[in-house]
């Protein structure tokens, strides 16, 4: 099955622009928490024989942040992303459009393998605005609020990794990201054109 574009292949540039920077700010404000709790325990440190975990789980995670540091400790590095959402999902979108003008033989009638190739495209771009916000965020997510803090906040983070390592510093971890992101964003934008086209009232006809 090839995917068909209602609109006749001109999907506006600025559409797909605003549309995908809305959906990822509310992406980011909705998913944050547990995005949070998945960083707090892939990073809690490994138990000696005989201790207890520092989290049981995901909701003993969620219940300690809450007790020790209120809910906005759930939300702790969401600056960053939140910054970043709105640009990082409009070029999503955009590198996607892009995409398929380049790939696509016919952009009234895209083939499965030419959206697969616009999606690792756009997942390319995304990339490399991802990476710096993305270390940011899980930086001041790992930590616990108290006074022995390493960061302050996302700018301190960014003042800090500056000195530390320059940009380079911002981008650790970017060979792995394109590894991961390049071919799931080909997948996500095969798996959101065959939802489109289930959902279109032509294609009940």
């Amino acid at each position: 099955m090839d995917f068909t574009d209602a609109n006749g292949g001109r999907t506006s540039h600025i559409k797909s622009f605003w549309a995908g920077g809305f959906g990822g700010m509310c992406a980011v404000v909705t998913g944050h928490p547990l995005d949070t709790i998945k960083v707090r325990l892939q990073t809690a440190p490994p138990c000696g024989p005989g201790e207890t975990p520092i989290y049981k789980g995901a909701l003993d995670c969620a219940h300690k942040t809450i007790a020790l540091e209120g809910i906005s400790g759930l939300y702790k590095g969401m600056l960053a992303p939140l910054a970043g959402a709105t640009p990082l999902f409009a070029i999503c979108f955009l590198g996607y459009n892009f995409g398929k003008k380049i790939f696509a033989q016919d952009i009234n009638c895209v083939k499965k393998h030419e959206v697969f190739c616009a999606g690792m495209l756009s997942g390319v771009c995304t990339t490399f605005m991802m990476v710096p916000a993305e270390r940011i965020k899980c930086l001041l997510q790992i930590q616990t609020y108290d006074r022995s803090s390493k960061y302050r906040g996302p700018v301190d983070v960014i003042r800090k990794l500056y000195q530390e390592g320059g940009l380079s510093s911002f981008y650790r971890g970017t060979v792995a990201t394109l590894l991961r992101d390049v071919p799931a964003s080909g997948v996500f934008f095969l798996s959101y054109e065959w939802i489109k086209e289930l959902l279109s009232p032509t294609s009940a006809s």
